[in-house]
C-alpha cells in the first residue's frame, strides 16, 4: 500500500491511496473459505459448494468491504502520523470505471485542510465587562415580595389598586376560557386598572387583548394560548370576576426570618437585605460573565481573518447527514453554519495556544458542585461526600452529561482566560440599566 498527497493549496489537498492485491487478498480468501463452510445452496451439502460459486456470488462484495476497510484505517493512520487538521472527512473522488480485478487499485480522497492563523484578545476598543448591582429599590420590592408571600388574604367587596383579583377570561369565538389571578401592575397603561378599580364579584369587564399587558407572556398564561397566538393578537375578551383579595404584608418579624433562612440565622432587616443582595448579585454574576463571553465572542469572530475552505465544506455538508442535500442546500446550510464553525476553530486555537485542559478531576469536582447546589434546594444543606460521590457516578455515567460538564469548563476557563487578556473596561450597573443599556427599555 502507498499513499501520496497533492497540495491544492494551502486549504485543499488530495490524497492518493494505492493499494495492491496482496494488501486485501488473504483476508478475503479466508473471509470466502469460512462463508464457504456455512454457505447453505440448494443441491450442495453445506461445507460442500464450490469456492468457484462461492466467490460468483460473495467476491465482489467482500472484495469491495475489505477495501473499504483498508482504505478507512490507512486514511485515518496517515491522518495521525502527518498530524494534519482537517475539517469535515476526507471526500472520495468518484471512480465510475474502477477494475476490481485489477491487480492495483487506486482511490483519491479531497481534504479540506484547518487554516492557520493568530488570535489577538487584546481589541483596540475596549470590551465593557458589567458588574451587576442589586440596588436599594430591588431590595426593598424583593422585601415586599417576601411579605406578600407570607401575607394573609383578606377578602375584599371591591377591587382597589392593590387588590388580587381572581377571575375568567372568556372569547367563544377564540374558544378561551381560563381562570387566573392577577394584580393591576401587571397591564399596560392606566385605562385597563380604572376598568378595574371598583368592580365587584359577578362583574364583566370587556378589555381588548392588544397592549393589554406590559409582556406578551403574561398574555399568554393569562388566556392560555401558545406564543404564535398572541403575536399581534386584536380581539375583545370578557373577566368574569369571580374573587377579590387584599394581601395584608407579614410582619417583618423572627418568626419569618426563621421560615427563609432557618432558625436564629439572620435576626434583622439589614441582615435579610444583605442576604438578598448576596444571593440576588451571584445570579447576576452570572448574568454579566455570560454577556461578557458572547460579546468577546463576538469580537473574535468578527476580527479573527483567515480563509475558509468553503468549496470543500459545502460538498461535505452535502453528504454528511443523515438525508443528502442539494448543492443550494448545501450552500445554504454552509452559510448559516460558517459563523459558528469559524468559532469553533478560533476556540480550539486559543485551547491549544494556552493550554487549556479539563481533567476528570475537575468534571467530577464540577458536577459534585451543581449536584450540592441542586440538593440544597431542597433543604439538603450538608450531603455526604459519599452521597456526592455515588450521584456524580450516575450523573457522569451518561456520555452526554458528562460532555455537557466538560463544555461548560472550557467555557468557564476561557472566560478566566478572557478577563485575564482581553482589553476590558469595567462598567457597574444596578440590574435594571443593566437590562436597559444592553436589551433596551423593556
Amino acid at each position: 500500500m502507498n499513499i501520496t498527497r497533492e497540495n491544492i493549496d494551502a486549504l485543499n489537498a488530495v490524497v492518493k491511496v494505492d493499494i495492491a492485491k496482496e494488501d486485501y487478498s488473504a483476508k478475503v480468501e479466508k473471509i470466502l473459505t469460512d462463508y464457504r463452510k456455512t454457505a447453505n445452496i440448494p443441491g450442495f451439502r453445506k461445507g460442500h459448494v464450490p469456492m468457484g460459486m462461492v466467490k460468483k456470488q460473495y467476491g465482489k462484495a467482500v472484495l469491495v468491504d475489505e477495501v473499504n476497510k483498508l482504505l478507512q484505517e490507512a486514511l485515518n493512520k496517515y491522518l495521525t502520523e502527518e498530524k494534519l487538521d482537517v475539517l469535515g472527512h476526507p471526500l472520495p473522488k468518484p471512480q465510475d470505471n474502477l477494475d476490481w480485478d485489477s491487480d492495483k487499485l487506486s482511490f483519491e480522497f479531497e481534504l479540506g485542510l484547518s487554516p492557520e492563523f493568530d488570535v489577538e484578545l487584546k481589541s483596540k476598543k475596549a470590551i465593557t465587562s458589567y458588574t451587576i448591582v442589586a440596588g436599594d429599590k430591588m431590595i426593598d420590592e424583593q422585601i415586599t415580595n417576601i411579605q406578600k408571600q407570607y401575607g394573609k388574604l383578606i377578602s375584599q367587596n371591591e377591587v382597589t389598586k392593590e387588590s388580587e383579583v381572581t377571575g375568567t377570561y372568556n372569547n367563544e369565538e377564540k374558544g378561551i376560557e381560563n381562570t387566573v389571578t392577577l394584580t393591576l401592575d401587571k397591564f399596560k397603561g392606566k385605562t385597563t386598572e380604572k376598568k378595574f378599580v371598583g368592580a365587584k364579584v359577578g362583574d364583566v369587564i370587556t378589555l381588548n387583548t392588544k397592549g393589554l399587558y406590559n409582556d406578551d407572556h403574561e398574555l399568554m398564561h393569562a388566556l392560555k394560548l401558545s406564543h404564535d397566538e398572541v403575536h399581534g393578537l386584536d380581539i375583545e375578551v370578557t373577566f368574569t370576576v369571580t374573587e377579590i383579595n387584599e394581601r395584608e404584608l407579614a410582619d417583618l418579624d423572627q418568626e419569618l426570618f426563621d421560615k427563609l433562612f432557618g432558625k436564629d440565622t439572620v435576626k434583622t432587616v439589614s441582615e435579610v437585605k444583605e442576604r438578598i443582595k448576596e444571593d440576588a448579585e451571584k445570579q447576576f454574576k452570572q448574568q454579566a460573565d455570560q454577556k461578557l463571553l458572547n460579546d468577546v465572542t463576538e469580537y473574535l469572530v468578527e476580527n479573527t481573518k483567515f480563509d475558509l475552505p468553503g468549496e470543500f465544506l459545502t460538498k461535505w455538508m452535502q453528504t454528511s447527514g443523515e438525508n443528502q442535500l442539494t448543492e443550494d442546500e448545501a450552500k445554504d446550510e454552509y452559510e448559516k453554519s460558517e459563523k459558528s464553525l469559524r468559532y469553533q476553530l478560533i476556540e480550539g486555537k486559543l485551547i491549544t495556544d494556552n493550554n487549556i485542559q479539563v481533567t476528570m478531576d475537575d468534571i467530577k469536582g464540577h458536577a459534585k458542585q451543581m449536584i450540592k447546589m441542586q440538593m440544597a434546594q431542597f433543604g439538603q444543606m450538608n450531603p455526604s461526600d459519599k452521597e456526592l460521590e455515588d450521584i456524580a457516578a450516575r450523573v457522569l455515567s451518561n456520555q452526554d452529561e458528562a460532555r455537557r460538564i466538560s463544555e461548560q469548563i472550557i467555557s468557564q476557563k476561557l472566560l478566566e482566560l478572557y478577563k485575564e487578556k482581553a482589553n476590558l473596561k469595567t462598567k457597574e450597573l444596578t440590574y435594571e440599566d443593566f437590562i436597559k443599556e444592553v436589551y433596551g427599555d423593556k
